[in-house]
């Protein structure tokens, strides 16, 4: 089987997460610079096969959009063009951010790295990723 990645979308920074080839396991994989995302997934992809790209969809509580979701939107739209043969799904990031620093306290982790915004994105990339698979199944 192949793999399917997430991606935390942001203006800065973009966090990704992949599953395991049995897509049972989601793991944080990086945190990357926002324009370096392309090169990046098309280095990953020539690498390791993957059969699906899922994105974060910024919504406010009332199901409207948030400043955010143009941004996403736009993101959707470079990836169809640079991976036009993989299937791009978007889910709902709502709380993911939170869950991933609420996530980082209990794992006891240092005040210190919970202030790491790259590991939140990282994170709430992987809390998405394990949500869309468990509800998947």
């Amino acid at each position: 089987m192949a793999r399917i990645i997430c991606i935390d979308y942001g203006g800065k920074r973009t966090g990704i997460a992949i599953t395991d080839p049995l897509q049972i396991i989601a793991t944080g994989l990086t945190t990357i610079d926002t324009p370096k995302l392309i090169p990046f997934l098309k280095d990953y992809f020539a690498k390791e096969p993957v059969e699906r790209i899922l994105i974060g969809m910024p919504l406010n509580l009332d199901d409207t959009p948030t400043h955010a979701t143009p941004l996403v939107k736009q993101a959707i739209q470079l990836l169809q063009k640079n991976f036009p043969h993989i299937p791009i799904e978007e889910w709902d990031e709502r709380f993911s951010s939170k869950m991933a620093k609420q996530a980082m306290l209990d794992m006891g982790m240092k005040k210190k790295q919970r202030r790491d915004k790259k590991l939140v994105d990282e994170i709430a990339a992987t809390i998405l990723l394990q949500e869309y698979m468990e509800r998947k199944v």
